[in-house]
């Protein structure tokens, strides 16, 4: 049978597929595949009573729950495009991306980590100026949706979207969801730039079933499968390879709201979870627990591990003491979320040292740096590829689409690697300075930015610096001016107050001046050596 070309098909396959098997299990809610689908239903009811359109675009601001599961899918169903929002954002960063998308409706998680999310959003909106209905400072916002409990004036529980919609009548639910097409935005997830300033991925639906069906197929994910979703929904690997793996292939999907060691390994044991995709941290931590010498962690059959860089000793130590029977790294972004994984029988030298071969639907290519020219086995350059799961581009942002996608097709990484004789891909280097923290992307330009608005400090340069748990942290090297009595506490929480937590810099370096080359740039290079 083929896979649906929509996520609206999708969800609603699955049910008539799976019907009363699990799909979502978090916490005391376990929802069937019937369960899911028929609550997406409710939810996407009340998107069209707040004023949803197709083609409009909804924002959902909260961690992963089996409320995000529905409201997210909900929101394809109503015939518009998602976007996930961060849950480490700030609310002036919600309101930038809120803004920038005309987003029509903003489901959110008011209270996570004890934070008054509203209140941020409000407090940020309202520096925008005092028209909008629902949140003044946005015009476009015709609804604002809450999980969590308790009222607010001016907001929908989201307990409430199914009687919200009641009205909507089953035909004309049936009749938007039915006019999704395979090549509608079906997501836009925000990705940093190197200017400092966010961009919007655009996704059509079927790209989108293409990174989860190619990572399912892969994996062997069946509907015996458990899987244990960590990586957060606002990301691509937590959403696409996640979820939506989840509804493509029948298996129970777990989510987790935040990351803690102890409980990952009760569900693991508790749950007989058999699937754990994530950053390297996830599974040191794992082996690191007291308690996991006595765990019965024989129900894990496959573990994914993203881009970063990964010690030989982590892949023996997944295969040999956490008890996967198959580990396969993989490479991939937001404009391309799988491009490159292992596969099923390769050596354990290829699993710990490549990002293996591209996957169907995609060309690879090693291209010179200097003159784009392609290279060949074992030559260095940059990693590009074409295909159908490239993104369609960036939100309003031509310029920015053209420089990332050439004339011919190839998706410009900016990450410089390698091919070898078999078609094993290695990241050796990165053109940009983007570094990756905790499975997160983090660009330094963005951070830089914002210390530069910080009295006292005169030039600022950051980079990533390697960690045991996080992959790579921040370090940022400040030169004060004269004047200045900066002590590193006050940079940090300067950084702290500002940015979501995994682009917080965990160091400070302060130097007299910052190595630049004859045109002025700085030499960052000069700076991961000092460092080291």
């Amino acid at each position: 049978m083929p896979f649906p070309d929509t996520l609206p098909q999708a969800v609603r396959v699955a049910a008539e597929k799976y019907g009363d098997r699990p799909a979502v299990v978090d916490g005391s809610t376990r929802l069937t595949f019937a369960d899911l689908h028929q609550r997406v239903r409710d939810a996407a009811r009340g998107y069209l009573a707040l004023g949803v359109r197709p083609g409009d675009r909804v924002a959902i601001w909260a961690p992963n729950t089996w409320e995000w599961v529905v409201a997210g899918l909900a929101i394809t169903y109503a015939g518009a495009a998602l976007v996930p929002l961060n849950t480490r954002y700030k609310g002036h960063e919600v309101v930038d991306v809120v803004e920038r998308t005309g987003a029509t409706v903003l489901v959110m998680a008011d209270g996570f980590l004890g934070r008054d999310q509203l209140a941020e959003i409000r407090a940020a909106a309202a520096t925008l100026g005092d028209t909008g209905d629902v949140v003044a400072g946005l015009p476009a916002l015709r609804g604002l949706v809450r999980i969590g409990s308790g009222a607010s004036e001016g907001t929908v529980t989201f307990g409430e979207l199914a009687t919200v919609g009641a009205a909507v009548a089953d035909a004309e639910l049936d009749a938007v969801a039915d006019a999704v097409t395979k090549d509608d935005v079906a997501d836009i997830l925000f990705t940093s730039g190197t200017t400092g300033r966010s961009k919007g991925v655009l996704t059509a639906h079927r790209q989108t079933i293409a990174a989860a069906r190619v990572w399912g197929t892969n994996g062997g994910v069946s509907p015996d499968d458990n899987y244990l979703v960590i990586s957060p929904f606002f990301h691509s690997y937590g959403y696409k390879v996640g979820l939506v793996t989840g509804i493509l292939f029948g298996c129970t999907i777990f989510p987790v709201a935040a990351f803690d060691a102890r409980e990952t390994l009760r569900l693991i044991t508790e749950e007989r979870i058999s699937i754990v995709p994530g950053a390297p941290t996830i599974f040191y931590s794992l082996l690191q627990l007291p308690e996991f010498a006595g765990a019965d962690t024989s129900s894990l059959r496959f573990a994914n591990i993203g881009a970063a860089t990964i010690p030989v000793e982590l892949i023996r130590s997944m295969y040999h003491e956490l008890g996967f029977g198959l580990v396969l790294p993989a490479f991939g972004m937001t404009e391309c979320v799988v491009a490159t994984m292992c596969r099923p029988g390769d050596s354990e030298e290829v699993v710990a040292t490549t990002n293996g071969r591209v996957l169907d639907g995609l060309e690879m290519r090693i291209a010179d740096l200097e003159t784009g020219a392609e290279l060949g086995p074992g030559e260095q350059g940059e990693v590009q590829f074409r295909g159908d799961m490239v993104m369609l581009g960036y939100l309003d942002d031509p310029e920015a689409t053209a420089a990332a996608i050439d004339a011919d097709g190839w998706l410009h990484t900016g990450d410089v690697g390698s091919v070898d004789a078999e078609g094993n891909m290695r990241i050796t280097d990165r053109i940009k300075d983007m570094y990756i923290s905790g499975g997160f992307n983090v660009y330094p330009a963005e951070i830089e930015h914002l210390l530069l608005a910080l009295d006292g400090v005169k030039e600022v340069a950051v980079i990533g610096v390697p960690d045991d748990r996080m992959g790579e942290v921040g370090k940022a090297f400040v030169v004060r001016t004269d004047d200045s009595t900066l002590t590193e506490e006050l940079v940090l929480n300067h950084t702290k107050e500002r940015l979501a937590n995994f682009k917080v810099p965990r160091s400070v370096a302060f130097v007299d001046v910052l190595p630049r080359n004859l045109s002025g740039k700085v030499l960052k290079n000069e700076l991961r050596e000092d460092h080291a």
